[in-house]
């Protein structure tokens, strides 16, 4: 989980780059276990478009998710919930 002192830096940067509602593209890097990647997924509604990467030899697998967002504390808050789940690397 992030730090107060980090939510509020990630908030500033966010608030300076978008006007919110906003499409904001999330990140992460995993390697592909089944179970892993449904925790991930199941962060996203299912209309969110989602793209799957896998590395050249299999072993990771990068998400990418666009998503309508509100605000900065939404995207914060799915990050937050993101970081819960072991192993998973966010960009």
């Amino acid at each position: 989980m992030l730090s107060e002192e980090a939510k509020e830096r990630l908030r500033a940067s966010l608030d300076k780059v978008h006007a919110w509602p906003s499409v904001y593209m999330f990140k992460f890097v995993l390697e592909p276990d089944p179970e892993r990647l449904d925790a991930v997924l199941a962060l996203f509604p299912a209309e969110s478009e989602i793209t799957r990467k896998y590395s050249t030899g299999g072993k990771y697998v990068s998400i990418t998710v666009r998503e309508v967002m509100v605000s900065a504390d939404e995207v914060i808050a799915r990050y937050d919930r993101a970081s819960t789940i072991s192993g998973v690397i966010t960009l």
